[in-house]
C-alpha cells in the first residue's frame, strides 16, 4: 500500500496539474470562448503548427507599387519590404480572424497587431547574419509612421551594439545541451499552460501574427517556408523578386511587373475562406498603395491609418 506521504505528493501533483490545466488566461491573448465542435478538436487532431499548415500562392501587380515607392522615396525612407509589413497590418486590421493563434490546443485572440520582418543585420554583405524584428501596430499609425519605426529599430540592428535577443543568444550558447533541452522543455510547458511571463512573448519575434519575409531583397523567388513550433505565429509571408511575368488581360497575353508571394497558413485559426480573404486584402493594399499607404501629399489628406483602409 502506497505510503502517505507518497499519495500526498500524488495529491499535490493532480491538483497543480488541475490548476494549470483551468487556467485559460494569457498576457497575448483572449480564449475565443464560443467554436463549433469540429474546430475544438483541431488542435487535438492536428496537434502543431507543421501538421496544420495550409499553403496558398499569390502574384501581385508590381507596377503600381513599384511606382509608388520611386515616389514615395523622396518623402521618407521606405521599400519593398516596407510595403509588405504595411499591407500585412492592413490585412490584420480588416480580417481579425487572420490575428488568431492556437496555445496549449485553445484558440486565442491576440490582444494587439504584431508583425516579424527579417533583415541583413550588414548592408551588402553575404555573409551577414539575418536578425528577426518585430513590430507592434498601434491603432491610428499612419505608413510613414510605420516606415519611421522600422527604420528605428532597423538602426539599433545594425548599430554594432548587443540587442536584447543578441544577449539571450549570448547566454544560451553558454548552456550545456542536456540543460538547453531541459530549459526549451521546461518554457514550452509554461507556455502550454499559460504561465509564461510576459515579458517572454512580448520580446520574442515568434510571437507574432505575421512573420514576413522578403527574399527580393537578396534577388530570390519566393518559397514556401515552415511554420515555427516554438512561439504561436500562425502565418508566414515569404516575397520573391519582382519579376517579368506574361498574364492575361482582356483575353490577351501581356507582360507585367509580378511579385510572387507564398503564405503558409495554420489551419486550426480558421477556415481556408477566411485566409483567402486576408490574402486577398493584402494584395490589394499592395496593388493599390497609392489609397491604402498614401502619405505623399504635401497637405496631409492621403495620411490615413492603416487601420481605416482605402476611402470608398
Amino acid at each position: 500500500m502506497p505510503s502517505p506521504t507518497l499519495l500526498g505528493a500524488l495529491a499535490g501533483a493532480t491538483g497543480l496539474w488541475a490548476l494549470l490545466s483551468a487556467k485559460k488566461s494569457r498576457p497575448d491573448g483572449e480564449l475565443v470562448e464560443k467554436l463549433h465542435p469540429y474546430r475544438q478538436l483541431m488542435p487535438y487532431v492536428m496537434i502543431g503548427r507543421n501538421e496544420s499548415v495550409v499553403f496558398f500562392d499569390t502574384y501581385v501587380n508590381a507596377e503600381p507599387l513599384l511606382d509608388y515607392i520611386e515616389q514615395a522615396k523622396e518623402k521618407f525612407t521606405v521599400d519593398v519590404t516596407a510595403c509588405l509589413v504595411g499591407a500585412g497590418f492592413v490585412g490584420l486590421c480588416e480580417n481579425p480572424q487572420m490575428n488568431q493563434f492556437v496555445s496549449g490546443r485553445r484558440l486565442y485572440n491576440r490582444k494587439g497587431r504584431y508583425i516579424t520582418f527579417s533583415m541583413k543585420r550588414v548592408k551588402k554583405d553575404k555573409k551577414a547574419k539575418l536578425s528577426a524584428v518585430k513590430l507592434g501596430y498601434k491603432s491610428g499609425t499612419t505608413f510613414r509612421q510605420l516606415c519611421e519605426a522600422m527604420q528605428g529599430n532597423i538602426k539599433v540592428e545594425r548599430s554594432g551594439e548587443k540587442t536584447y535577443a543578441d544577449k539571450e543568444f549570448d547566454l544560451f550558447k553558454r548552456i550545456p545541451r542536456p540543460l538547453m533541452v531541459g530549459a526549451q522543455k521546461l518554457l514550452a510547458g509554461m507556455d502550454y499552460y499559460n504561465i509564461l511571463p510576459g515579458g517572454f512573448i512580448e520580446g520574442d519575434g515568434m510571437y507574432t501574427s505575421i512573420f514576413v519575409a522578403n527574399l527580393g531583397s537578396v534577388d530570390m523567388g519566393a518559397g514556401f517556408h515552415h511554420l515555427y513550433e516554438w512561439g504561436n505565429c500562425p502565418l508566414f509571408m515569404m516575397a520573391g523578386k519582382i519579376e517579368e511575368r506574361p498574364v492575361v488581360e482582356d483575353g490577351k497575353v501581356v507582360v507585367r511587373k509580378q511579385l510572387h508571394i507564398r503564405w503558409s497558413y495554420d489551419e486550426r485559426i480558421d477556415d481556408g475562406l477566411s485566409a483567402r480573404f486576408g490574402i486577398d486584402s493584402v494584395k490589394h493594399a499592395l496593388e493599390h498603395p497609392f489609397e491604402y499607404l498614401g502619405c505623399l501629399a504635401e497637405d496631409g489628406s492621403d495620411a490615413r491609418p492603416l487601420d481605416k483602409g482605402a476611402p470608398a
